[in-house]
């Protein structure tokens, strides 16, 4: 990113048309989005791990470990959904947007508001069935592990929510609230 890239960004990001609570506000969901992701870079390199040492086990010593391939997929669902949320924030989400791009900038903007809320609704309604499905699944253990099979679902819980926040703030302040401000 350039110099004056840099200067714009933080002109669009302390203009004074946001609220006076938005700083307060982007500190918070910043420090949250740094553990997110820090916690998205353990479960890849656990995940990782796990496959390897696997393989190992598998090629080299003539063995298995038994819970390898659930333990892989855990942090590797676990990766994912709390991955989710960082691209919903910079909008980096798949789309077809080909009749989106034909409106104004305005409009492109009013549209983009509008999706936000809605999708923030949605983000709500999977919270609340990840919710009944943990307590669902909570009596139940993995095949292989004595863990509850319930926490495949709390990571959809934390990724229902966390991105519901950066809907909401979409929402709210518009499509430019994260501009210049990388992960």
């Amino acid at each position: 990113m350039t110099l004056e890239m840099e200067s714009k960004a933080d002109t669009v990001l302390q203009d004074d048309s946001y609220p006076k609570i938005w700083p307060t506000v982007r500190k918070y969901v910043e420090t949250f989005d740094k553990a997110s992701m820090a916690a998205v870079i353990l479960c890849m390199v656990c995940m990782t791990l796990m496959v390897s040492l696997q393989v190992f086990w598998r090629y080299v010593l003539n063995s298995s470990i038994d819970s390898a391939d659930e333990v892989s997929r855990l942090f590797f669902i676990w990766a994912i959904f709390l991955a989710i949320p960082h691209g919903i924030k910079y909008t980096v989400h798949v789309g077809i947007d080909i009749l989106v791009m034909a409106l104004n900038p305005r409009n492109k903007k009013f549209l983009f508001r509008v999706v936000s809320a809605a999708s923030a609704i949605l983000m709500a309604a999977v919270f609340y069935a990840a919710w009944v499905a943990t307590l669902d699944k909570w009596q139940e253990l993995m095949p292989t592990l004595p863990i509850s099979a319930g926490i495949y679902y709390i990571a959809i819980l934390i990724c229902a929510a966390h991105s519901f926040i950066h809907l909401v703030l979409h929402a709210w302040l518009g499509p430019h609230i994260w501009i210049g401000r990388l992960p």
